[in-house]
């Protein structure tokens, strides 16, 4: 027995000697897995380090402390097996601002074995990309995309002679000097993106692109590419994925485009000048194609009957050309073989497409499905019910009409947006019903009757998934009602609201607080009360319209650090506004007019220096204008119907240059019209009557040099701006208006303010003569002088103003015969000359012997027609006004 025991103790101790001597090994085998990187290699990325602002805390990793020695154990870097770094992964992809900024140290020259570099998605502040790059020879991929670098592209590039994708899309301002010859050196290159970088200089890029033989995917939208003629070019190349975006593109490119698309399985060349039918050999030669972008061309007609060979087809944009039509006669053609089993996408908005909405159920893979702003009528399907693939349903913006009821939409579960705007469509849907959408994100239904009450069943959505409901639109729907008060509170994603145009009543609903809406738009209904706050984390409010009374303190009860556009017009607010408007940094568009709101401007506003559009008219604001020199990229300030006193500022003329529109109508204005507000290059609308200003017009008003010319290059007066909102960037589009006088009315011009140029210094107290300098401005379409103390002759060259169509020069002192250049004036439809000393005969042109004689009257030395034939120099002086006709904008 002991022996026993003593042989069992030894095994014991052999076994545990054992164990011992494995974990020993295994460890040892461990140790030497652990990729231990290279000394010279650590130091170099650490100075790299140094010249770098980590916006994330990526580098936390990086350091020189013993715990960190390892750098191919640092995030974002990999090794070979020998330990020398080949791989530098830093993009920015969950930085919202950038991952890096700083610069770009030249220790990365060190790195020999380095194969892999991605910079992108960081903010290097317009500097430009690093001539050492190109010396970095061993590199097969390298990204630099999104990163904020700007300047010539390195030809030193063209070394990288190993270089399989290089991607140096959307920078800020990249561009290539002369030729792109050295692109032709990166003999291996199977990717290429260089969108965003301007081209306009390589007029050899065609050539390039030709000799770069494994090329299969190139991206070069909005490049501005220099026009060529492909057919002069034969073709190595064979792509695979072809974008050619926003370069003027013409019907040119199609020969050789036809000749390299044996293998093409995407093309896009939205935004281009292609014109004409869509040609057949996309249906013939493209079979392989999977992706066919032709959206915002010059396209016309119809599908050719080809586009069914297309039997890959999945995603087919043809959106914002000039397609005509019937709608069925598009789906003939893409009936038939594999196209109508493989099609998920199809955009056609915005063209002129005609007809009813046909049979798609053959279309039984259709996901996403945008036919808005074409020229449909009739019904909808009820066939369009039973497409249980659907995710994105937009029929906006046509002449649809008839009974929606919700048995409809039972079948459609996973609609993830749906448009129904702007039709004539009536919504039958009781209020217990619950939506069967599993994951509705957007849903528009602008002028869609729900009404009158309030529909009930928005309670019920998300009941059958998930609450990720993001937009909601009912403008216009026919409520008069009132809201429930939770109705929406439910969803926590929803970050745009649109009620407006109804007749909804009540007060400022207390839901609103609690959503972290982006957009609400709740103007013209009939709320009522007083509005305590405002949302915190919007940036578009728009309230007008509406019975809001009370005060404004709420504007500086909370923080609003992201709105961007406040209109609190057209309520019956009142008192002063309160002096807080230094927290409003971001604000670009606020409205205040046609409110009751007295007392001085706050002179808080004059740090709204992102502010464009500042309309506080038809107020009781007295005292002097406050200082707003540091709002320069003001375009609109609309100070009119007020009380405001004092002379007009200088800093207006000295501090705002992009200013378009200025209107200080109706107020108690004095003194002279600074000289300073001359450099107003791009004023368009100079509105100053119903003030008591003296003086004389200064002669530098043909420094207005947007008056000077006849042509507008757009109808309206637009700006789009962006909110950074929880990541996310939201682009908002904003159309300016202004309400002028006009023919006897006021009236408002929104959509074609663009072409309105108009100076109005009526009914003050100028006087002096009309200077020479005033008729080379020959864009004004409304010239008021009325009711001034003017005199002296009108200039002989009122005749180059042939852009007018109103002229009102009456109750001055003006004398002298009527210039005969006058009569060349022929659009003119409301003229007033009455009650001046004008003499001499009126000059014979059709159009001044049109008018009623009333425009002539009160000026006893003047004779000709129209005036009466027995009018004699003795004819007493009266004051006769025109009779204006109502015209509208």
């Amino acid at each position: 027995m002991m022996m026993m025991a003593m042989s069992g103790g030894r095994f014991l101790q052999h076994l545990l000697l054992a164990v011992f001597i494995l974990f020993l090994f295994q460890q040892s085998v461990a140790d030497s897995d652990v990729i231990s990187c290279r000394e010279e290699e650590r130091e170099a990325l650490l100075v790299f380090k140094q010249g770098l602002l980590d916006n994330v805390g990526i580098l936390s990793s990086w350091g020189s402390e013993d715990d960190k020695k390892n750098c191919c154990e640092w995030e974002g870097i990999q090794c070979l097996q020998n330990g020398h770094v080949y791989g530098l992964t830093l993009n920015g992809k969950n930085a919202s601002h950038g991952l890096f900024e700083g610069t770009i140290n030249a220790s990365l020259l060190k790195l020999h074995h380095l194969s892999y570099l991605d910079l992108s998605l960081s903010n290097f502040s317009g500097s430009p990309i690093p001539e050492f790059i190109g010396s970095l020879t061993n590199l097969t991929e390298l990204y630099l995309s999104d990163a904020g670098f700007k300047g010539p592209i390195p030809h030193r590039l063209g070394n990288l002679s190993r270089l399989q994708r290089l991607d140096l899309r959307d920078n800020d301002g990249l561009y290539n000097v002369g030729n792109i010859e050295w692109l032709s050196h990166l003999s291996s290159l199977r990717y290429l993106d260089l969108s965003g970088s301007d081209l306009r200089e390589s007029n050899d890029w065609f050539q390039v692109i030709n000799k770069l033989p494994f090329l299969t995917h190139l991206r070069v939208a909005w490049c501005n590419l220099p026009q060529i003629a492909p057919l002069k070019v034969n073709a190595t190349a064979s792509f695979g994925s072809l974008d050619l975006t926003g370069n003027n593109v013409t019907n040119s490119i199609y020969p050789w485009l036809f000749n390299v698309s044996s293998n093409l399985y995407r093309l896009s060349l939205n935004f281009n000048l292609l014109q004409g039918s869509i040609p057949e050999a996309f249906g013939n030669y493209m079979v392989s194609l999977t992706d066919l972008f032709l959206k915002s061309n010059e396209l016309e007609g119809g599908f050719p009957k080809s586009i069914g060979n297309m039997s890959c087809l999945h995603t087919l944009e043809l959106s914002s050309n000039n397609l005509t039509g019937q709608l069925s006669g598009f789906f003939q053609n893409l009936s038939g073989g594999c196209t109508e089993k493989k099609l998920e996408f199809l955009h056609l908005w915005g063209n002129k497409i005609t007809g009813s909405v046909p049979d798609f159920t053959r279309f039984s893979s259709l996901k996403d499905l945008g036919l808005r702003q074409n020229g449909l009528n009739g019904t909808i399907p009820k066939s369009m019910g039973q497409m249980f693939e659907l995710r994105s349903l937009d029929l906006s913006g046509n002449s649809l009409e008839g009974v929606i009821s919700e048995d409809f939409f039972s079948n459609l579960s996973k609609l993830e947006t749906l448009d129904l705007s702007y039709n004539s469509l009536v919504l039958e849907i009781s209020d217990d019903w619950v939506p069967p959408f599993q994951q509705i994100i957007e849903l528009s239904l602008a002028s869609c009757k729900m009404g009158p009450h309030f529909p009930l069943w928005f309670r019920n959505l998300g009941q059958n998934g998930s609450l990720l409901l993001g937009l909601i639109d009912i403008s216009n729907a026919s409520i008069s009602d009132e809201m429930p008060s939770l109705i929406f509170l439910r969803f926590y994603s929803l970050d745009y609201i649109n009620i407006s145009c109804n007749h909804i009543v009540g007060n400022f609903p207390d839901f609103i607080y609690t959503v972290p809406y982006m957009t609400l738009d709740m103007s013209s209904n009939r709320f009522e009360g007083p509005i305590s706050s405002l949302p915190k984390l919007a940036s578009y409010i728009n309230l007008s319209g509406n019975n809001f009374s009370g005060s404004s303190s709420f504007l500086c009860s909370d923080h609003v650090e992201y709105l961007i556009y406040l209109d609190l017009s057209n309520n019956l607010l009142s008192g002063m506004l309160p002096d807080c408007w230094i927290k409003f940094e971001e604000l670009v568009v606020l409205n205040l007019a046609n409110n009751g709101f007295s007392g001085k401007i706050p002179p808080s506003m004059g740090s709204l220096h992102n502010i464009l559009t500042l309309r506080l008219s038809n107020n009781n604001f007295f005292g002097e204008l406050p200082i707003l020199s540091n709002c320069t990229q003001l375009r609109i300030l609309d100070l009119r119907d007020n009380a405001l006193s004092g002379k007009i500022p200088e800093w207006i003329g000295e501090r705002l240059p992009s200013l378009l529109v200025l209107s200080l109508e109706s107020n108690k204005l004095n003194g002279n019209i600074p000289f300073q507000l001359c450099r107003l290059a791009n004023i368009q609308i100079l509105d100053l009557p119903l003030n008591n200003i003296s003086g004389s017009i200064p002669k530098c008003f043909n420094n207005f040099t947007a008056l000077s010319e006849e042509r507008s290059s757009h109808a309206a007066i637009t700006y789009d701006y962006n909110a950074l909102f929880q990541g996310h960037t939201h682009k908002y589009r904003h159309v300016d208006s202004a309400w002028l006088t006009w023919k006897g009315s006021k009236y408002e011009y929104k959509n074609t303010l663009g072409l309105v140029k108009c100076l109005d210094l009526s009914v003050n107290k100028l006087d002096g003569a009309v200077p020479k300098e005033i008729m080379s401005l020959v864009g004004l379409i409304a010239l008021n002088l009325s009711r001034n103390n003017f005199s002296g002759s009108i200039p002989s060259k009122i005749g180059q103003l042939k852009s007018l169509d109103f002229l009102d020069l009456s109750r001055n002192r003006f004398s002298g015969e009527i210039p005969s250049s006058l009569s060349l004036v022929n659009g003119l439809g409301v003229m007033d000359l009455s009650n001046n000393n004008f003499s001499g005969k009126i000059p014979i042109g059709t159009q001044l012997q049109s008018f009623n004689a009333s425009v002539y009257a009160g000026n006893p030395e003047l004779c000709g027609l129209p005036l009466p034939k027995n009018v004699s120099k003795n004819h007493p002086k009266v004051l006769l006004l025109p009779t204006f006709q109502k015209m509208s904008s």
